[in-house]
């Protein structure tokens, strides 16, 4: 099968969009702050997608990563509806974070994950209520799990 320079050219631009998207996406989830993301909740109207993950050592945090939030349905639906917070417990040093982060963090656990569940998945509204909880893993499907943000 044989390709134009202008086709190929095309595909290499939609592939780095993308990959623009998920490093955005993941550095965003990575450095904002539960309030930062409540005001931000309250004046654009989206709810707020928490997750808790170990992302050097749990592997299903890294199927969640993986199959939901660096997909492009996904990343299509969070840029329009979500604001994400990865609140990331990392064990390898050299995937250290922040002093500020790590606080946060554990702060966010306190309040929101008392148990130490991994992978956590809340939805919060614009006041950081919880609206809806995945205690593990989401059995469902992508476009499952999608629809039961919306609702």
């Amino acid at each position: 099968m044989k390709y134009s320079l202008q086709t190929i050219q095309s595909k290499k631009y939609l592939l780095l969009v993308f990959l623009t998207l998920v490093v955005s996406i993941s550095a965003n989830a990575q450095t904002n702050t539960i309030d930062s993301l409540k005001s931000v909740s309250q004046k654009e109207h989206k709810k707020i997608l928490l997750y808790f993950s170990g992302s050097d050592w749990c592997g299903p945090c890294i199927k969640f990563k993986k199959n939901f939030i660096e997909q492009p349905e996904f990343i299509e639906f969070s840029t329009e509806n979500l604001l994400l917070l990865n609140a990331d417990f990392p064990r390898k040093k050299a995937n250290q974070l922040s002093k500020e982060a790590i606080k946060e963090n554990e702060m966010l656990a306190e309040k929101y994950n008392p148990k130490g569940l991994f992978p956590y998945v809340l939805l919060l509204d614009e006041e950081g209520n919880v609206i809806k909880k995945w205690e593990s893993l989401p059995n469902e499907s992508l476009t499952e799990f999608i629809e039961n943000l919306k609702d």
